[in-house]
């Protein structure tokens, strides 16, 4: 037989509990040291690690996994106080913490692949993982860890599911969560294909294909999933509600707020401030496909279109200007405003038609409330 798992409080909730809407940052982000040290200990328990190992993966655990805004993982746990009617015990409160952190390591896994793919600089207001000083004693300054956070991406992603063994494997919804978090990742994965893929060739830069269509199946696969869909799907699968009519009616809402999301990110990448958003954007230079470009290319003249043709994709000061100039011309701000209004209102047109009594609506009132003209 499966031995029972103990559950450790991570953090004592005042009596009564707060309203759903009410658990801080500062109560989430408290619980994640000691699931990280749970990892690291074992390291030497169960896997004969040497120091330096053991220094190296406790780094990489603090370094690229908190310190994000960590509204994913407190989805999770304000959407189970939701769907539960506000009243969490003490050991659904901790294992639904558990759970978001869970998905705040995915988050981790991604972003130290993607910032390795896309060369970037900074992430969350410090240099990216792979251009940190390697954590080793005898590295020598500007020693970068580089490639190795390859491997480190993926200590973090089995990080994950050996939090999800120790704390669900007695739980009967324990598959459900392996389950739903591989499909995730995949289709994660898939997306990330795409985006990478939506120009053929590195060398030849082909407008064309940066069609609204094509943007919105990367935002869905890359971004929508495991970023709105998950944390909700994650509560319902631990309060027992998470029937196909249940998923079916959130998933198209939340999938909608992924895109709202991601067009919002797109926005940042390139208005927004570095010192605000914790990164520096490159959206142009790496030649994405982002819903910047693919607003101009749908209102821009043939000169414009030429300026863009010619400049956007290439990493020079110079060429980023021009295209940020046609930007301008364009009034791609103005776009972006009224997007976000007719977007916001049609997203609180989803959540009212939505059925209450399958998914409650103060689950998507809370996402809303988080992304609604958010500036990083």
């Amino acid at each position: 037989p499966t031995p029972t798992i103990s559950v450790r409080v991570f953090f004592t909730p005042p009596s009564p509990l707060p309203p759903p809407g009410m658990t801080t940052k500062e109560e989430f982000a408290a619980a994640y040291a000691p699931l990280a040290q749970e990892l690291v200990a074992e390291l030497t328990a169960n896997f004969e690690m040497p120091p330096h190992a053991v220094r190296w993966v406790d780094e990489v655990l603090t370094t690229t996994v908190a310190g994000g805004k960590m509204t994913r993982g407190m989805t999770v746990v304000h959407s189970l106080s939701v769907i539960r009617g506000g009243e969490l015990s003490q050991e659904e409160r901790s294992l639904a913490t558990v759970l978001g952190w869970c998905i705040e390591m995915l988050q981790g896994y991604f972003l130290i692949a993607d910032d390795i793919m896309d060369q970037s600089v900074t992430r969350r207001g410090r240099p990216c993982w792979y251009r940190t000083q390697r954590p080793i004693d005898g590295a020598k300054e500007g020693d970068e860890v580089g490639l190795i956070a390859i491997n480190d991406s993926f200590i973090v992603f089995s990080g994950l599911f050996r939090l999800l063994k120790k704390y669900f494997r007695s739980k009967p919804y324990y598959v459900d969560l392996l389950d739903i978090f591989n499909e995730v990742t995949y289709q994660t994965e898939l997306g990330q294909l795409l985006d990478l893929t939506s120009q053929p060739s590195p060398s030849v830069i082909d407008l064309s294909l940066f069609t609204i269509e094509n943007y919105k199946l990367i935002v869905k696969y890359k971004t929508a999933f495991y970023s709105f869909y998950l944390p909700v799907a994650l509560a319902m699968i631990m309060a027992g509600t998470a029937t196909d009519a249940a998923l079916d009616t959130a998933r198209p809402i939340l999938l909608a707020m992924g895109e709202y999301f991601q067009i919002q990110d797109d926005f940042l990448d390139c208005y927004g401030s570095p010192e605000v958003i914790g990164k520096v954007g490159r959206d142009i230079e790496e030649n994405k496909c982002g819903w910047l470009i693919v607003q101009a290319l749908l209102r821009c003249n043939p000169e414009q279109r030429a300026v863009l043709e010619e400049h956007y994709g290439r990493d020079n000061t110079a060429s980023v200007a021009e295209v940020k100039r046609v930007f301008k011309e364009l009034d791609l701000e103005s776009v972006f405003a009224q997007y976000e209004e007719e977007s916001f209102t049609a997203l609180k047109a989803m959540v009212e038609a939505a059925p209450a009594d399958l998914v409650p609506r103060g689950v998507f009132q809370f996402l809303l409330e988080k992304i609604y003209k958010r500036k990083l």
